[in-house]
């Protein structure tokens, strides 16, 4: 158990200075786009923005082989890809892939936020899914030059964003099982609304003592496709019971509390010290978790990275001990937890005070409304 925010490997990786986007700009090459969305359209997906359904005119594209290393880096129009019926992703799910946002700021400028971390977790991701790395500046130039190759596409209303999405996969085509020999990364954007557009909305997680998300050894610390995979059917039966997301648990006592299939979670207590899941190697290292460990601890607040059974949770809940829970992730920020419930109980926090704190801090570095007085911010445009 500790109060002071640890710094892993991968974010002391994650933390370290990258160039300025003017210095590694234009790595991946522009193409001519022959039918670019018209204005009229454009202006309507902009003013009518869902989560992951529209996208940008383009998208970065670069190879990978033994021989040549990370080559053909150009910028291209969105559109489908050519791929064989025997890619090996196709078969044995060898990809990683990561999620960060553009924000416009007031005075037209675009941002990203701790694009580095996003970098590094991608490398360690494919460490583990025996990929190529690909190099932090071509990571970033993918990121600048598909912004720059049209900025018009990163929406200008409050709360909204472009969420980008780099991603990379073995495309060479064979039936057999070993790394491929030629990756395929891409990176495509789309312009997003914010995750409630009414505000906070507190959400009811199922707790799953039935399915695992990771196992010690297993892929659990990588962003890598197989791991959403196996989380759909038990998202299905939680949201079967009226739930939005699952909580799963550790594999091998099956009682403490690991992360939500896509979001880190955090639990406040009446001290006003946070609770949240030490990352042990089966929880996705998440950059927004780092973050708000970070104001927490700055704001004077005491941040536990322990251990969590759900029992205990369950029952300081009861009891008023913690007063409300929280997850975390780049698509929803800071989500609020209404309800944990699970096949023998069912507990409401009743608080949202830090939730809502952390919100606006984090929002507000990331719009360009409060000081980033940490350098998370990294200027695109």
């Amino acid at each position: 158990m500790s109060t002071q925010p640890t710094r892993s490997y991968l974010e002391e990786l994650g933390n370290q200075s990258v160039p300025v986007a003017t210095e590694i700009a234009g790595r991946f090459k522009p193409t001519v786009h022959p039918n670019p969305t018209p204005l009229e359209a454009k202006i309507k997906i902009l003013k009518d923005l869902k989560f992951g359904q529209m996208f940008s005119d383009y998208m970065a594209r670069a190879v990978w082989t033994p021989e040549t290393g990370w080559t053909q880096k150009v910028i291209q129009p969105y559109g489908p890809i050519q791929l064989s019926p025997a890619a090996a992703v196709l078969h044995y799910g060898q990809e990683v892939f990561e999620g960060l946002k553009a924000y416009r700021h007031a005075d037209g400028s675009i941002w990203s936020f701790r694009p580095g971390f996003n970098a590094a977790r991608f490398n360690a991701s494919a460490r583990r899914m025996a990929m190529p790395e690909l190099p932090v500046e071509d990571f970033l130039s993918s990121i600048i030059d598909t912004v720059r190759a049209d900025p018009t596409w990163v929406p200008e209303t409050n709360g909204s964003s472009l969420y980008l999405r780099p991603f990379m996969f073995a495309s060479e085509a064979f039936l057999g099982v070993h790394s491929a020999k030629e990756i395929t990364y891409l990176m495509i954007a789309s312009p997003v609304g914010p995750y409630f557009a009414s505000g906070l909305k507190p959400v009811k997680i199922w707790v799953s003592t039935e399915y695992h998300r990771a196992a010690p050894g297993g892929t659990g610390a990588a962003k890598t496709a197989g791991n959403y995979a196996a989380s759909l059917l038990p998202q299905q039966e939680a949201a079967s019971r009226g739930y939005d997301q699952v909580c799963y648990l550790d594999v091998i006592e099956n009682r403490f509390l690991e992360e939500l299939g896509g979001m880190n979670v955090f639990a406040v207590r009446n001290d006003g010290s946070i609770l949240t899941p030490a990352v042990t190697g089966t929880i996705l290292e998440g950059g927004t978790r780092s973050s708000i460990i970070t104001l927490l601890h700055d704001s004077g607040r005491e941040v536990f990275e322990t251990q969590i059974a759900v029992d205990d949770l369950v029952k300081w809940i009861q009891t008023g001990e913690v007063t409300e829970m929280f997850a975390c992730g780049t698509a929803a920020v800071v989500t609020p937890i209404g309800e944990l419930g699970g096949e023998n109980f069912k507990a409401r926090p009743k608080g949202g005070e830090v939730t809502q704190w952390i919100y606006d801090e984090l929002t507000g570095i990331q719009n360009g409304t409060r000081p980033d007085k940490y350098g998370w911010l990294y200027r695109l445009v």
